[in-house]
């Protein structure tokens, strides 16, 4: 038997949010009314083409750990599965009229379509759905200059303490959650045996550790995979599934400087005030490349420059295409460096982002594939995938932005720059364990010799005509009267508008005879993102 509540029921509905602290539709929720919180597992979601069975994995430790945080206040996390629309139907045939809590999102053209369709429903029903903003992102934004300022404004603000007090349903008080079950969950695939962990104490602890020493040489080993797995903050899966807020780690990084600006200059730890700088920039450029998704969702599809539409096949892909792609996917092109972070990818969920800028690049280039599906065979492998940072990523590494230096990299020079040594190769290549030297890098240097490991395959391409022919191809359509004019008009969609860059940005125009993003540019230089 359900109770009669006293007033209203407020229904407070956890997607990519997952945490309890700085968490606006909770606090305001819970000042409201007696408290609903609830997880849909929906089985439409996870299968989608993006998703993977990591993803949910990690997402259920999240939820473990906010179940727990309500059954210490009486209350309990009501996890059922369903179609969105269907359990919010069940709720009001049980309770009435309640008021619907819950952040926006900005996913993928499915939670899209979901978030309309529980609009539809909730005016068809006269229930109220608040959603309040999170992050940095901006609905509605109708002028990309205010952005920056905008995302500011958003951050000044202390993170939100957890509510004081609150009124959850106890859990004999919850509907039952099994009615749903008969929906089944499609397992895609395996769950990563070395990913990360999910919830908040795993977020708050890497957080802590990173500001407190790991991330003091952030700026100078984030580019090696063999440095990069402890010197970057590895909090990207954490703020993609909301077990912390973007504000809750910019505060941090204040709290830290402002400790650090304290000491004698000779007391603080070598390098660190830089590489607080790099990882804050960082934090900016989360919430400005979800931005773009948000202000354009077509950009998951199709290219936001439509002057390269055509430029690489957009259809049923040929047979030599999913060869290189196959290749690809598994760690098998020959190129010992490339194989290694795929197959690292594979085990952990993670790499770091020149690897990942150099994956995608090679799709594009090398191999000649366009960004689609590449770019769906990367988010199911990312941990941390987040649609909004991922598509425009993917279309940043293809170079068809048209505001966008074209980065074309070459896996050797990345090899013999990033693992001199070939120990990331050797440990995830085992292969090329009994190669001695430098020719790990370039085995099929070793012809036919007895040296040369008989298990590892040749180059799927020949790199240097590969490379050449992308190069012609990219540029030409770049150059483009009618690509040029798109791009201006991408630039004033989704260009960075960073005051102190703009005399570079109107610089990089003059020389390109279109506009460019400079900031977005200085992503896959030498400093570069999680």
């Amino acid at each position: 038997m359900l109770p009669t509540l006293p007033s209203m029921l407020q229904v407070l509905w956890f997607k990519r949010d997952l945490r309890w602290t700085d968490h606006a539709p909770l606090v305001r929720a819970a000042q409201a009314g007696p408290l609903l919180p609830m997880w849909i597992d929906e089985p439409a979601a996870w299968a989608q083409r993006d998703a993977a069975t990591q993803h949910r994995a990690f997402a259920h430790e999240g939820l473990g750990e906010l179940d727990a945080w309500f059954r210490s206040r009486g209350g309990a996390l009501w996890r059922v599965r369903g179609e969105a629309t269907t359990v919010l139907a069940r709720l009001h045939a049980l309770y009435g009229s309640f008021a619907l809590w819950s952040h926006e999102e900005t996913g993928n053209g499915w939670s899209f379509d979901r978030d309309r369709a529980v609009a539809r429903w909730c005016t068809g029903q006269g229930v109220v759905w608040r959603e309040l903003p999170c992050n940095g992102v901006v609905r509605r934004l109708r002028d990309r200059d205010r952005w920056s300022q905008l995302w500011t404004q958003r951050m000044e603000p202390l993170p939100l303490p957890a509510p004081g007090h609150l009124t959850p349903l106890a859990p004999h008080e919850l509907p039952e959650a099994h009615h749903d079950d008969a929906v089944p969950i499609h397992s895609l695939d395996a769950d990563k045996p070395l990913r990360q962990r999910g919830g908040r104490g795993q977020a708050v602890a890497l957080l802590d550790s990173f500001l407190a020493w790991r991330g003091h040489r952030y700026r100078t080993e984030m580019s090696s995979p063999l440095t990069a797995a402890e010197a970057c903050s590895r909090l990207s899966a954490h703020l993609a599934w909301g077990t912390l807020s973007v504000r809750e780690c910019v505060h941090a990084v204040w709290q830290r400087r402002s400790e650090w600006l304290a000491m004698p200059a000779d007391q603080r730890p070598a390098g660190a005030m830089a590489s607080l700088r790099s990882f804050e920039s960082r934090l900016h450029w989360h919430c400005h490349f979800i931005q773009k998704l948000e202000s354009e969702p077509a950009i998951e599809f199709r290219n936001v420059n439509r002057g390269f539409d055509g430029l690489r096949n957009e259809g049923a892909l040929t047979a030599d295409e999913q060869r290189r792609l196959d290749a690809w996917c598994t760690g098998r092109t020959g190129f010992p460096f490339v194989d290694a972070c795929m197959r690292g990818l594979h085990a952990t969920g993670w790499i770091n982002f020149r690897m990942r800028a150099m994956l995608m690049s090679f799709a594009s280039y090398q191999l000649w594939l366009h960004w689609r599906e590449p770019a769906l065979f990367l988010a199911r492998q990312f941990l941390d995938y987040e649609p909004g940072i991922h598509y425009p990523q993917a279309q940043m590494q293809s170079g068809v932005t048209g505001i966008n230096t074209i980065r074309l990299y070459n896996p050797v020079k990345q090899s013999r720059d990033q693992d001199p040594e070939g120990v990331f190769i050797r440990r995830w290549v085992p292969e090329l364990r009994g190669v001695t030297g430098s020719a790990v890098h370039e085995p099929w240097l070793l012809g036919s010799t007895h040296l040369r490991p008989a298990d590892y395959p040749d180059p799927v391409v020949d790199l240097r005509s590969a490379s050449q022919q992308a190069r012609v191809l990219i540029h030409a359509r770049k150059a483009d009267i009618a690509t040029r004019q798109e791009a201006r008009a991408v630039y004033d969609r989704h260009g960075s508008r960073h005051p102190g860059r703009e005399h570079t940005a109107r610089r990089s125009a003059r020389r390109a005879g279109a506009v460019s993003d400079p900031a977005q540019i200085s992503l896959l230089g030498d400093e570069e993102e999680e």
